[in-house]
C-alpha cells in the first residue's frame, strides 16, 4: 500500500530516510515485545510446584513436611520429566512418591513408599527418581 507523504520533503533521499527510521522503530518495538514474551514464558516454566487439595491433605495426614532441599529436588525432577515430554510422572525421592501433572506443575497425590504395598502405579507415562 502506498502512503502519501506530506510535501515537507524536497528529495527522494529525505523520504527514504524517513521511511527507514519508521521501519527501525517498528522492528525494535517488535523485538521488545518478543523478548518480553520469552521472559514471561521462561518465568512460567520455572514456576514452583503446586500441590492439589488431595496431595496437601495426604501430606498433612501423614505429617510429611518437605524441606527446601526436597522442594528443589522435586522441582528438578519435574523439569527433567518436562524435558522428556512426560505428561503424568511418578517422581520418587527419598522415601516419598509423588504423582505429578507436569504440564500444570501440580502434585496430584503424595505418599510414603511403604504405603505402596503392591508397588504398582497407573496412569503415568514416565518416572523420575531424584
Amino acid at each position: 500500500m502506498m502512503k502519501i507523504l506530506p510535501s515537507q520533503f524536497s528529495t527522494i533521499e529525505q523520504v527514504t530516510g524517513q521511511y527507514k527510521r519508521q521501519n527501525v522503530t517498528t522492528t525494535n518495538s517488535k523485538a521488545e515485545v518478543s523478548s518480553s514474551f520469552l521472559e514471561i514464558l521462561k518465568e512460567k516454566e520455572t514456576e514452583q510446584v503446586k500441590f492439589s487439595k488431595h496431595a496437601t491433605q495426604r501430606l498433612s495426614n501423614r505429617n510429611i513436611n518437605l524441606t527446601m532441599e526436597q522442594m528443589d529436588r522435586l522441582n528438578s525432577g519435574i523439569e527433567a520429566a518436562r524435558g522428556k515430554a512426560i505428561n503424568e510422572s511418578l517422581v520418587m525421592m527419598d522415601d516419598l512418591a509423588f504423582i505429578v501433572n507436569v504440564k500444570n506443575n501440580t502434585v496430584i497425590t503424595a505418599m510414603e513408599q511403604n504405603e505402596t504395598s503392591n508397588q504398582v502405579f497407573t496412569n503415568i507415562d514416565g518416572a523420575v527418581i531424584v
